[in-house]
């Protein structure tokens, strides 16, 4: 009998506020230095976290399909900043609190509460899935209740993908 996965942080969260989800785990493989999901997971709906820092803001999240990349002249408008970038992997665990493939929304916002925006594509999906703040474990939840719980802002900063 296969022995039962202990929940991540995220799944008792969301247990605790009584937001329904779907835990799920994918195989991830080393690709480089950071983690990479399985061909057969990159899905349109799952959404990949990205943690930036502004020259005015100071950290933000920007929340994009898997397939797209973000787009930093969009985000730098929307955050009211001149310039983003992302924050450098060396610096990682000390902004967000996350290794590179753990970052989720949920996660930074309950314990960092820095402002979360997701691009406008989540409005395209009942479902979506994000990070369970763990390498290889993810959520699905519905979109809305994510923005809602994340007190999230739907905006325009992905750089679409257009060869997918």
């Amino acid at each position: 009998m296969a022995k039962k996965q202990k929940k991540t942080l995220i799944e008792k969260f969301l247990d605790k506020e009584q937001i329904l989800y779907e835990p799920l785990s994918v195989q991830t493989h080393l690709d480089g230095d950071v983690y990479a999901i399985d061909d057969q997971h990159r899905l349109p709906q799952v959404f990949k976290t990205l943690v930036l820092t502004g020259n005015k803001t100071g950290p933000v999240v920007g929340v994009v399909q898997l397939i797209d990349r973000i787009d930093y002249k969009k985000m730098s408008q929307v955050t009211g900043n001149k310039k983003v970038g992302l924050v450098p992997l060396k610096d990682l665990v000390k902004t967000s609190g996350y290794l590179h493939g753990e970052n989720t929304p949920i996660g930074i916002y309950n314990n960092k509460h820095f402002k979360i925006y997701y691009d406008e594509a989540i409005n395209n999906f009942e479902s979506v899935i994000v990070s369970a703040g763990e390498i290889g474990r993810m959520v699905k939840i519905n979109g809305k209740e994510l923005v809602k719980i994340t007190e999230g802002s739907i905006v325009d900063i992905a750089e679409r993908n257009t060869n997918v």
